[in-house]
């Protein structure tokens, strides 16, 4: 059996922390989230997380509702700010010490990102939450998750999400869609899959980052990727 992985860098959705109860932000999850990220950082793995802020507003549809695209996104990477601190809240809570790194400048609230000084917090075994995405408009949280796992010199990315991976369509829509345990990121890229943005694939299948696609709502799921266990989807550059 493979060591648990010893670095990752794990990409929420805000809409993940969300849940299900129709919150902007879930204390029950939050605190779920944070407990399993906790479990691994006492196992020995280092974590660092990239959240988005869809659960508050999102650029693209704030753009057709007639706010300039650049503005809204903007918008979109102070919500995220909102939910690192959050988690952070929820982390430092559980015993684990916990950064927000903005790529905004938000002083008061956030250190600003600087690549060398994350990977001291990552090495001193802080987890380090990573908001505001990559700082600039039109780039998605997806792309900001795969700079910053590349950057950090991550063993994996694993984007947790709502449903068990991969599949050619929505599970949630067609009962008939297929699941993929195993892709190349030419096959996402061919198949036109909707793992990440293309902005994304690309980062990763240029710099060999692996990509693991699982169920956030499992519990445990977390600990069970670090560990290797078979779960969800992998996609990276080796052959079915």
């Amino acid at each position: 059996m493979k060591a648990p992985y010893r670095r990752v860098l794990l990409k929420l959705s805000g809409e993940a922390l969300a849940g299900d109860s129709g919150e902007t932000l879930s204390p029950d999850v939050l605190e779920d989230i944070a407990g399993e990220i906790r479990e691994v950082v006492l196992a020995g793995t280092q974590v660092a997380v990239v959240v988005g802020g869809g659960n508050m507003v999102r650029g693209a549809a704030l753009s057709k509702a007639g706010i300039d695209r650049a503005q809204g996104d903007s918008m979109g990477m102070l919500a995220t700010v909102i939910n690192a601190l959050a988690l952070q809240d929820n982390l430092e809570r559980s015993g684990i010490e916990a950064r927000v790194m903005s790529a905004m400048k938000v002083d008061q609230v956030a250190e600003p990102y600087i690549r060398r000084k994350a990977l001291h917090h990552i090495e001193k075994g802080r987890v380090v939450m990573l908001a505001a995405g990559t700082g600039n408009p039109y780039f998605t949280t997806d792309t900001a998750a795969a700079l910053r796992a590349i950057e950090l010199k991550s063993d994996v990315l694993f984007k947790a999400t709502k449903v068990d991976g991969v599949y050619d369509a929505d599970p949630k829509e067609d009962p008939r869609a297929v699941f993929f345990d195993r892709l190349t990121y030419q096959e996402v890229l061919r198949r036109g899959l909707k793992v990440m943005d293309l902005t994304a694939i690309s980062l990763c299948k240029e710099n060999g980052m692996p990509l693991v696609v699982f169920n956030l709502t499992v519990p445990g799921n977390i600990k069970r990727a670090v560990n290797h266990e078979k779960i969800g989807t992998l996609v990276s550059d080796e052959e079915t």
